[in-house]
């Protein structure tokens, strides 16, 4: 861990990171790709010192309020945080000046923080966006080794959905080979349905590999799954978009049951719901691009 005086916190879509490179281990995680130049080991996690001040200065000085994300590029709920708290410092100020939040995360340390997400969502919107990726708690534990297992995190869903705070479920990735079963999808699904998650996001059944991340990927298959690396370059080569043999059927499978259940799947009505910022004291609503 190192600290970093950095010059802004919230991006043009008022979403931000307090935090660079990651803890969790997941073997697929495209924030590894070189695109995004992290200047240090991926796992030395760069701590925005200055990030609070930052971020209290930006709410302080917009001119109206809005949704604010967080979790795109780095899980805000990674270990330091229990220490360090800067999540946590963050939520309070969003609480202070009036803001929504929309936290992305992999981790039920998430609840740690369900005071302010209940104050915040009682007066504007608060929403969980928490992703599954397999229900095989044997192999989340190899392909997301540090992160809460799936058993967790629908815990976690559960009682977030129980105390009011609306969930949206990433159903991503999905690797061949692996996780790229009926059965998996079924149950993943089924676990949504459970927790009563409004949304669920799956672009397609598959995942992305590019230069830092694929070679990252490769290694990690090599030494959890022998052999299987070779038949991804057979398949594949050097493909940014790796879809699973599976996806069209498996596609299917997730819109119908989704579709069937009342849960919101298209991408664009949930981007639309996330980025909408609801003033439940005036019931006047904002964009986050506001």
């Amino acid at each position: 861990m190192h600290y970093k005086t950095v010059k802004g916190i919230l991006s043009s879509s008022n979403g931000m990171n307090l935090y660079r490179g990651c803890q969790h281990g997941c073997i697929y995680c495209d924030s590894r790709s070189k695109c995004y130049n992290i200047d240090h080991a991926f796992e030395d996690i760069e701590v925005k010192e200055n990030a609070l001040e930052l971020l209290e200065d930006a709410l302080r000085r917009k001119r109206q309020r809005c949704m604010i994300g967080t979790g795109a590029m780095t899980d805000p709920y990674i270990p330091i945080e229990e220490k360090l708290e800067y999540t946590r410092r963050a939520l309070l100020l969003i609480e202070k000046y009036g803001f929504g939040i929309t936290v992305h995360t992999k981790s039920d340390r998430v609840l740690r923080d369900l005071d302010i997400l209940k104050r915040i969502n009682n007066s504007t919107k608060a929403v969980v966006q928490m992703t599954l990726t397999t229900a095989d708690e044997k192999l989340c534990k190899i392909i997301e080794p540090n992160v809460s297992t799936t058993k967790e995190r629908v815990r976690a869903l559960r009682i977030l959905h129980d105390e009011g705070i609306p969930t949206v479920v990433w159903l991503c990735p999905i690797l061949p080979l692996l996780n790229d079963t009926e059965e998996n999808i079924s149950e993943i699904l089924n676990m949504c349905i459970d927790t009563g998650v409004r949304g669920v996001l799956c672009f397609n059944m598959g995942l992305t590999l590019r230069e830092g991340n694929r070679e990252y990927f490769y290694r990690q298959l090599d030494r959890s799954f022998p052999g299987l690396k070779e038949k991804y370059i057979r398949m594949y080569g050097n493909n940014y978009e790796i879809n699973s043999p599976n996806d069209v059927r498996l596609m299917a499978l997730f819109r119908e049951t989704c579709r069937n259940n009342g849960i919101m799947h298209d991408h664009r009505q949930i981007f639309a719901y996330l980025n909408q910022f609801e003033d439940k004291n005036e019931g006047q609503q904002l964009s986050l691009w506001d």
